[in-house]
């Protein structure tokens, strides 16, 4: 095994100030790659897993693949300390698995999934489209991630199902179900309301738990333009961008990918019923769940989320009835 060292010559000038990395990040979700959860054993004898979609191969002789990792991850020790791990391609109907190793809220990833000790003892889990069972052969230090190279010693290709697959910050499938619901008229306001509640609850637990002061400061600031603007229209928007922060606030990628669709969903349905408006007598309910953000206590937070959505529930059905 290899392990490369910082560069400290002829080191490529970094991006400029300007670099727009959200743009950026855009670009690279124009290329499709499949979702997989990489597993190892910790020092303990536990099974640890996280979900992954920068796997790819790399070489057919000796046959090698790669992953990476945040260099922020609480599982990066593990992973470097481990001589070994094991990738395992999900299928498409294998999404809540993706959404449960990707989850900062869950301790036990492995309570109630089913798998069976491999290679080494990596965990090798039930009803992947194909598994890999590697040997670390090398990791690098590039830039925010960790490159890990593995060399396979086991694989296994038994399950003939499709691929879940990511691409342009969603999963395939995902998008396009949601995408045929609006078209067919069959995506109402109350749907998306509990859809929205579900996902924005959950971030926001994550959000207590991983968001850092700046991204407190990011909230506050929208917080502030919300009360400023006067334009219907401005207020709706950054409205949005409130649960957009939180969103990013919370630190999990797979959830970032739910909570974005479920977004642009919101901005159609916007356009579409005139019952829904922006409520600026809900700032003050913003302000108690940021508030419960920087204490760090994720059951206030989520109560006061809850009463935002029940308010937002209330006031829509009242326009309805007026509608009527």
């Amino acid at each position: 095994m290899t392990t490369s060292t910082p560069l400290t010559a002829d080191r490529p000038a970094g991006p400029a100030t300007d670099f727009d990395t959200r743009a950026f990040r855009n670009a690279l979700g124009s290329f499709p790659t499949g979702v997989a959860i990489i597993t190892t054993v910790g020092e303990d004898g536990r099974p640890i897993g996280l979900t992954c979609n920068s796997f790819s191969s790399v070489s057919l002789e000796p046959p090698l693949v790669s992953w990476g990792l945040r260099t922020a991850s609480k599982s990066l020790e593990t992973f470097r300390q481990s001589g070994a791990f094991a990738i395992n391609i999900l299928a498409e109907d294998q999404k809540e698995l993706s959404a449960r190793f990707a989850s900062g809220a869950i301790v036990d990833k492995f309570e109630g999934v089913a798998w069976t000790p491999g290679h080494r003892g990596l965990p090798v889990i039930a009803g992947s489209v194909a598994t890999f069972e590697c040997d670390k052969f090398a990791e690098h230090l590039a830039g925010d991630h960790v490159l890990f190279l593995g060399q396979v010693a086991r694989f296994d290709h038994g399950r003939q199902e499709a691929s879940l697959v990511f691409y342009k910050g969603a999963y395939m499938m995902l998008t396009q179900s949601l995408r045929e619901l609006a078209a067919s008229g069959r995506l109402d306001s109350i749907h998306l309301d509990q859809a929205r509640r579900l996902i924005n609850c959950m971030l926001l637990r994550l959000a207590c738990q991983n968001g850092s002061a700046e991204d407190f400061d990011a909230i506050e600031r929208n917080i502030g333009e919300i009360e400023r603007y006067d334009d219907a229209a401005q207020r709706a928007e950054a409205s949005i961008e409130f649960f957009r922060l939180v969103t990013k606030a919370a630190h999990n990628e797979v959830l970032v990918v739910v909570a974005e669709t479920l977004t642009t969903l919101l901005r159609h349905v916007l356009q579409t019923d005139a019952t829904l408006r922006a409520r600026p007598d809900l700032v003050p309910v913003r302000r108690k769940i940021l508030a419960h953000m920087r204490e760090r206590d994720p059951d206030a937070a989520e109560s006061e989320m809850s009463h935002y959505f029940d308010e937002l529930r209330r006031g829509a059905m009242a326009a309805q009835e007026v509608a009527a």
